[in-house]
């Protein structure tokens, strides 16, 4: 076994070590936050010729949609909500604009801005799911638009990219700013006195704010070894530290865990292998294996507020295509394995009963767009 590929194991290893320290990991309320893509990384371009030939400057579009509606409770899925009509929709689509510079091809630097546009539509948090208290089954949406929490990253290239290797890895830290607004209102239909409509304006569920409210700081990595001809492995490791508490955004609740929202943590870790095809070797398919989520608590500070916390596992298959300056790439991560689990809350029960739900999705769509410019 090659040194680079022991040195690949062990960091992804520790990383996901590190994250599996910190209890389970999130669900629907998991913000866009992967690791950053480097130059040329995942387009389908040949891997013996990626870092060598790196461009200066980079700007890319990735987008991201899901609808979530599936409730568990642990790995139990609650197939009786979407029987009875009352499960929770998040519909999610977000947008991440980004720009990498290479600096002297080892060290490079990124900014990464995101756009969301997400819509949840329920009983409970209107008229109610009860048939006495909602007989119509009447469903509402709130919506939640804005930019997110941007981040800056610098990552360095372990192994001398100049050089030709058969495999390399790269770890960066990144710092996430409260860009994104936290407290975003909509309005909730309530039943007045009369039985009426009245409108209610407050904060959105905290699965579809655009921010958390925290600043926090990441550690990444992500690296390739060839397997064979045209083959390589390709993996990457996330984890985001949020070290504050809670955010400003009053949920009403009399208990003092729940009373405002949580600033989580979050994590992703993604392994698969990629093979590059056509004459050019620009047209590439991938299969990955990979896992998101958040912890019931963080890895730093306090881990009070309302969250829920859990993780997905899913299947990812993926193709890609480069030609000349323009790369495009589409992925879509099938779940394999949800689970929604106890968070700080809920553990505080003395019975060791309560255990909140969260709703998941089924698949995820990733698609990107990238320009480089030429040196």
């Amino acid at each position: 076994m090659s040194k680079c590929l022991q040195c690949s194991i062990i960091a992804i290893l520790i990383v996901s070590t590190f994250a599996q320290k910190v209890y389970s990991q999130g669900c629907v309320a998991i913000k866009n936050m992967p690791c950053t893509m480097l130059p040329g990384f995942d387009h389908g371009a040949a891997m013996d010729s990626m870092t060598s030939n790196m461009p200066t400057w980079e700007i890319s579009l990735n987008s991201r949609t899901f609808r979530s509606y599936k409730h568990f409770v642990g790995d139990k899925e609650q197939k009786q909500r979407v029987e009875q009509g009352t499960e929770v929709i998040n519909r999610v689509y977000s947008f991440d604009i980004g720009i990498t510079h290479n600096f002297k091809k080892r060290f490079i630097g990124s900014l990464v801005v995101p756009v969301v546009f997400n819509n949840r539509s329920s009983l409970y948090e209107h008229y109610g799911n009860s048939v006495a208290a909602n007989p119509q089954r009447k469903r509402f949406s709130t919506q939640a638009n804005g930019i997110g929490d941007m981040r800056l990253t610098v990552s360095s290239w372990i192994l001398n990219p100049s050089k030709k290797h058969n495999g390399n890895i790269a770890v960066g830290i990144g710092l996430k700013l409260p860009t994104g607004n936290p407290e975003l209102l909509d309005d909730f239909h309530k039943r007045n006195s009369s039985g009426g409509d009245s409108i209610v304006r407050k904060a959105v569920d905290q699965s579809i704010q655009p921010g958390d409210g925290g600043v926090g700081f990441s550690i990444e990595a992500q690296g390739y070894q060839h397997l064979f001809k045209n083959a390589s492995l390709l993996y990457s490791a996330f984890y985001l530290f949020n070290p504050r508490n809670t955010n400003n955004n009053f949920r009403g609740s009399n208990n003092p865990l729940t009373q405002y929202n949580s600033v989580p943590d979050q994590f992703a870790v993604r392994i698969g292998m990629i093979y590059s095809m056509l004459k050019k070797k620009n047209l590439s398919a991938s299969l990955s294996g990979r896992a998101e989520g958040l912890p019931a608590r963080d890895a730093i500070g306090k881990s009070e507020g309302f969250r829920r916390p859990g993780f997905v596992i899913s299947v990812e298959p993926g193709v890609g295509y480069q030609a000349k300056r323009m790369a495009y790439q589409l992925t879509v991560p099938v779940a394999v394995y949800r689970n929604r689990t106890k968070s700080v809350d809920d553990r505080s029960d003395p019975t060791g009963q309560k255990h909140g739900d969260a709703a998941f999705a089924d698949y995820l769509v990733n698609f990107g767009v990238t320009y480089s410019f030429s040196k």
